[in-house]
């Protein structure tokens, strides 16, 4: 048993690939609390597509491909309050708009520009690919991320709950969802490394989502979401290895057993472990 499990850890992309894949899933993880507890799994879904064209054009330009991501990140945001405030349109209706223009951008540059590097990776990941470079930018991004999500957790917790309380002490919910929104456009650049742009929604919510199955404390479920992401990562990568498929999906399908056994088992809101209602008495 020590072996296998010692066997991957003896190539230096498998050790990268362990860092990475633990870093963007512990970020992740904590994050998703708050976008699940807020409703926002949609905007993850549209940050993380939309950062696409950003990265091709990242490449021509000879930039890291994690500025190109955050711009996109964060103009796809903006561009999105934009049609929200300023049209008869509803938020999700410019979610929609926006993300799906973005990333059909993506695929349209990706398909005509002459590259020696498949840039296919940025959309389904290439975790065993990571190089020394992308360790050091993900390890600087994620540490920054989880270190304003942890100094502001307070803060952050009061604005998902109740916003006009927040308001109320002197906080200001508009400033408190912006800050979230560019530290979700932070973690999509982090976890791009692993699973790519269509996966990276998954790891945002999923983590959350089982989480909050499992206990309706945000103080636990911040604990809970990243070790479970975590464990998944770890699990995913290992499953990948010796099954020779791809990783980044693997860690994805980990994760989404792991929501399958919650959504069962939950000691609470287990679908098995639900008790059936009372029958109807006749008085």
């Amino acid at each position: 048993m020590i072996e296998l499990l010692a066997e991957p850890l003896a190539y230096g992309f498998m050790q990268r690939a362990f860092v990475v894949s633990l870093v963007a899933a512990v970020v992740c993880g904590v994050l998703s609390c708050w976008l699940v507890l807020i409703g926002w799994s949609l905007m993850g879904d549209a940050v993380s597509h939309a950062v696409l064209p950003g990265v091709v054009l990242a490449y021509l330009l000879g930039a890291p491909f994690a500025v190109g991501a955050l711009v996109f990140g964060l103009l796809a945001v903006g561009l999105i309050g934009v049609v929200r405030d300023r049209s008869v349109l509803r938020e999700d209706a410019a979610i929609g708009v926006v993300f799906t223009v973005l990333f059909a951008l993506g695929l349209v540059l990706v398909s005509v520009v002459p590259s020696q590097t498949d840039l296919n990776h940025i959309l389904f990941g290439n975790l065993l690919g990571v190089s020394t470079a992308d360790l050091v930018q993900v390890l600087a991004l994620g540490a920054l991320t989880l270190a304003v999500l942890v100094l502001k957790r307070r803060d952050l917790t009061l604005y998902a709950f109740d916003p006009t309380h927040a308001q109320a002490i002197g906080l200001s919910p508009r400033r408190l969802g912006a800050m979230l929104l560019a530290l979700l456009a932070l973690t999509v650049v982090v976890a791009l490394q692993a699973v790519g742009v269509v996966l990276v929604v998954a790891m945002l919510i999923v983590p959350g989502a089982t989480a909050r199955l499992l206990t309706d404390r945000i103080s636990r479920m911040l604990v809970i979401a990243p070790a479970l992401a975590a464990a998944c990562a770890v699990a995913g990568i290992y499953a990948s290895y010796y099954l020779d498929t791809a990783s980044g999906p693997m860690v994805v399908l980990a994760q989404g057993t792991a929501f399958a056994v919650a959504y069962l088992l939950a000691p609470r809101a287990g679908l098995l472990r639900r008790r059936p209602p009372a029958p109807a008495r006749v008085a």
